[in-house]
């Protein structure tokens, strides 16, 4: 590092900058897809709605984020052209093309990127209300002030998004050390990868593992989230002390992160919760004369400071400084003892709270829709859902970074002690053969036919052991519990 100028984390910002992009345009595809049937104009929780509850008091007006749909009416077709605008921009940032102008540029495309979802997030209600949400949002944002490839990255974006990696890991390391006894006795990893929200294709071989291993998980995880985060910003000694040792020392931190974020990847399905992370820890890899800048500008002009232009030294150092401020909410939440959890201290989502599994559910109850063609409702067949486990034959499938809300949101359901608006109009839905509806789902046993009846039942799920899935191919065993909602049809 060079006083402003990160000069050594020109890789570093390479991929904060195509990656980040690149879950931007992951985020505005899941939103092309699935935004409409899940919170369109006929959706289970109509924006509009929202929209109209929200305009008719100012109180109301202040609780919601920032989005451009307060000030322009909500459409289906401007949600889609908002979508296909957010794709393309974030296309050309992960081509590089934006960054091959003025800082400016890329600055623009980021905060377009930023306020386009943001404007999505706001009025996004449960379906929207997960922490990697606001996690893109202000990794977007700081994204924005990382420059283009004829200068070096500044310093002090660079630690903002190592002070983005600390609070994210420590933030979430300390909800677990306060949280269930399980992240205490070393036992978490035991249940985690069976009662996870949605398991991947290698879920059930990580849970199969022996115990040793688990507990070495969750001591893996520990030091990685409570130990590896101080030494993100090593690099910063590099200041004051001569060679290579501080910003190796924040590689190994950062590697530290990226490792246990990449076993994750593997066991499990979390969107772009861990993509973002490992992303987001490239901030402190810095790599001498790797993605440094190609075209160097005069350093005697008096416009530029340590190879960056006076103007944008200005830019970066009034962001360093609102974060300060912004930030003082945050941190303070990292050493109360009642920790907030994924949550926003302003209404622009920048320097928030994050956290994930303060505990971890011992056994895994599944709710399973099923719906009957005949009057009596003798026989009943079942909806598969694309992503949370069904047929215990089928092998769970790997959808992150992409993220199935409908899926995720049928996991909290047992969780709670009632079912949720948004779930009794999936049931109607449902019962009207509603097209865009049926499109969220994998299979469709009726086959765009209208059902008499539907109901939900819930299920106990485990993995099968070694034995069972040999003598019977079964990935998941299950046991009928009861009929928890139904059944009901449509007069």
């Amino acid at each position: 590092m060079d006083g402003f100028a990160a000069v050594d984390f020109g890789f570093a910002r390479e991929v904060l900058q195509r990656g980040i992009a690149a879950l931007y345009l992951v985020a505005f595809v899941s939103s092309l897809n699935q935004f409409r049937p899940l919170l369109g104009e006929h959706g289970l929780l109509p924006a509009p709605a929202l929209l109209e509850w929200v305009g008719q008091k100012a109180e109301r007006r202040r609780m919601l984020h920032p989005t451009l749909f307060s000030r322009i009416r909500y459409s289906d077709r401007r949600l889609v052209a908002l979508c296909v605008v957010g794709v393309v921009v974030a296309a050309l940032l992960v081509v590089g093309v934006p960054q091959w102008g003025p800082p400016w540029v890329p600055m623009l495309c980021f905060l377009a990127l930023w306020l386009g979802y943001m404007s999505i997030v706001s009025i996004g209600q449960t379906f929207y209300s997960f922490g990697w949400e606001m996690l893109l949002l202000e990794a977007g944002f700081l994204a924005a002030f990382l420059g283009s490839n004829d200068q070096p990255p500044p310093t002090v974006v660079i630690v903002l998004f190592w002070w983005l990696v600390f609070r994210l890991e420590f933030g979430a390391g300390m909800i677990k050390i306060r949280g269930g006894r399980e992240w205490r006795d070393l036992t978490a990893m035991t249940y985690h990868h069976e009662t996870q929200p949605m398991p991947g294709p290698l879920s059930r071989q990580a849970h199969l593992l022996p115990r040793w291993f688990h507990r070495g998980e969750v001591l893996g995880n520990h030091f990685a989230q409570l130990v590896a985060p101080f030494f993100l910003f090593a690099p910063l000694l590099s200041l004051w002390v001569d060679g290579p040792v501080p910003q190796i020392i924040g590689a190994v931190a950062a590697s530290v992160v990226i490792l246990t974020q990449a076993w994750l990847v593997l066991t499990g399905n979390f969107a772009w919760l861990n993509w973002a992370t490992m992303v987001i820890a490239f901030s402190a890899i810095g790599l001498p004369g790797v993605g440094a800048s190609e075209i160097a500008p005069p350093t005697d002009a008096p416009w530029i400071l340590a190879g960056i232009p006076l103007f944008w030294v200005v830019v970066t150092s009034a962001v360093g400084l609102l974060y300060v401020v912004v930030s003082v909410p945050a941190l303070r939440n990292l050493f109360v003892r009642r920790q907030l959890m994924n949550a926003s201290f302003n209404r622009w989502q920048l320097a928030n709270a994050y956290g994930a599994f303060g505990t971890v559910t011992k056994e895994r109850v599944e709710i399973v829709v099923e719906g009957s063609a005949d009057e009596e409702g003798v026989q009943w067949r079942e909806y598969e859902f694309k992503g949370k486990p069904g047929d215990g034959r089928r092998m769970p499938r790997q959808f992150a970074p992409y993220h199935l809300r409908l899926d995720w949101l049928m996991w909290f359901l047992p969780l709670g002690h009632s079912f949720d608006d948004w779930f009794t109009a999936f049931l109607v839905r449902l019962l009207e053969a509603d097209a865009p509806t049926l499109a969220l789902i994998r299979v469709d046993p009726f086959d765009g036919e209208r059902p008499r009846w539907v109901r939900a039942v819930s299920y106990r799920y485990r993995f099968a052991t070694r034995a069972e899935k040999r003598a019977d191919g079964v990935v998941w065993v299950r046991s009928r519990r009861r009929v928890v909602l139904g059944p009901f049809g449509l007069r």
